[in-house]
Order: C-alpha cells, then structure tokens, then sequence
C-alpha cells in the first residue's frame, strides 16, 4: 500500500487502485482527526461514545483530503452481516441498514464504511466501471461476505469476477487474531479443507487467518488480481484503532472508495 499524508491525515491507498485514474479512494488511519482519548484521532464512529461534534469534523477532514462533498457519501449502519445494499445517485448521504458490503456504478457516489481490526475489501471492476466495499470480521468472513459481494456485481452490473480488481485492507492478522473454540468450530465448518487458515500456539490456543480466509472466497469465484495489504491493525494500534488491542473502547478508521466523475467523462 501507498503510504500518503495531506495536511496531517494520514491515509493508504492500494497499489493496484491507486494506478487507476478513476478510482477515488483512501484507507485513513487514526491519525489527524480531532477526537480526544480514547478515540483519539480521525475517529468515524457515531456508536462509540465519541463527541459527535468532533466525529463530524473528522468526516470533514476526510472529505477534504480525498477533495469530496460529504453530501456524496453512501455508508451502512454495519452488523456484521454479510447483507449487501446497490447504492446509486439517490443514495447519497444516505445510510443503508442493517448493511456490511456496499456497490455502485454510479460516478460521484462514494462507498464509506468503519473499521477496527475487521477486514476491509475494496473492489472494482474496470470494464463495466463499478465499485464494491465490503467489511468482514470473522462473522462477516464466514457468512462469505466477499463473496457475496462480488456476486452482488455480477447480478447488478455483469462484472466477470476475472475482471475484478480486489483489495484486502489493514485489519487484525493471524499474529494477533485469537479465537475461542465457538469459532474454530465454525471456522472448520465453513472452510472444511482449509486448515492452513488456523494456526495452533505454544500455548494451545488458535489464531485465525482472516485475510487468506477472503482471499480464498474471492479465488474460488475466479478473482486472480488480489491485493492483501498485510497490515495489521492491532501491531500498528498506533495507527489504527483496533478493539483488540485496545480492549474494546476505541473509535473506528474509515474507507472511503468511489468512481471519479471527472476521469469518466474523459474516457
């Protein structure tokens, strides 16, 4: 990932998204919001106890570094499903529910979602010129939420997923994730012949690989150009919030992905 800063935020972008012209998009760290402790920094989260004053002047520094109107921003209020919104022109400012993955074709319509240690993925589809954003922590990942996803764009737009660009964001690794035995049940169940994706330590405990567990969903559907970042959010707590790291009081970072307008027209 591109590793950028405009006017003290800190932010990343992908390096396979960042090469496209059309793509508008950033990964924002907790740095250079205005939030006090223990959301300190560029906290968007409304549901965290955060002063909501100080949450809308984060959205605005945002916007402002990414060079967007807050109006144009489609989000979800996430519960970490893997329920999947098609989002165009009159969903600007407007917040889905009940909703973890979002997809558009629409230029000028920006895909905002929150993060704290789940699993960011970014798609985008440069033939039939659509875009997809998806958040999946292990509930998400096993209700195949990147999937899901990339089945939401080849019903709505036509997108052949060996077309599709997809990226896997900062998020919890396997150094950190430490599941209870509830979850490496289920983890079992859903990817029966995968058992590279659990990781047993010294001490007898399991660690769960969030990111191949995605990335293996997006190459069984035929999604050859993946991108993991292989950040992890809880080792980087400096940069990113993370609810693990941070026992679970903490703000929330943003991802904000949409078609620029001005680039289409162009072509």
């Amino acid at each position: 990932m591109r590793r950028e800063e405009n006017n003290g935020v800190l932010y990343y972008r992908f390096h396979n998204l960042a090469a496209c012209g059309e793509i508008v998009h950033g990964v924002f760290t907790r740095l250079g919001g205005v939030s006090r402790p223990p959301y300190h920094g560029l906290n968007v989260g409304k549901s965290v106890g955060d002063d909501q004053k100080a949450v809308d002047a984060n959205y605005d520094l945002i916007c402002r570094t990414l060079g967007i109107h807050r109006g144009d921003i489609a989000t979800a209020y996430q519960v970490h499903s893997a329920n999947v919104a098609v989002v165009g022109p009159e969903d600007r400012g407007q917040v889905a529910l009940q909703t973890d993955a979002l997809v558009t074709n629409s230029p000028g319509v920006f895909l905002m979602l929150r993060f704290a240690d789940c699993v960011p993925i970014a798609f985008y589809d440069p033939i039939q010129r659509a875009i997809g954003l998806a958040h999946a922590g292990w509930k998400g990942t096993l209700a195949k939420a990147a999937q899901k996803t990339v089945e939401a764009m080849m019903e709505a737009y036509g997108s052949r997923p060996a077309d599709l660009i997809a990226c896997i964001g900062p998020s919890i690794g396997l150094c950190c994730y430490q599941i209870g035995g509830n979850v490496v049940k289920l983890v079992n169940e859903v990817f029966p012949h995968q058992p590279q994706l659990l990781h047993q330590q010294g001490d007898g405990s399991r660690h769960f690989d969030l990111w191949e567990a995605n990335r293996l969903q997006l190459a069984a559907l035929g999604v050859h150009q993946i991108e993991v970042s292989g950040l992890c959010t809880a080792c980087h707590n400096d940069e990113f919030f993370s609810h693990r790291a941070d026992n679970g009081r903490t703000g929330r970072f943003a991802v904000v992905m949409g078609l620029n307008l001005g680039r289409i027209e162009q072509r």
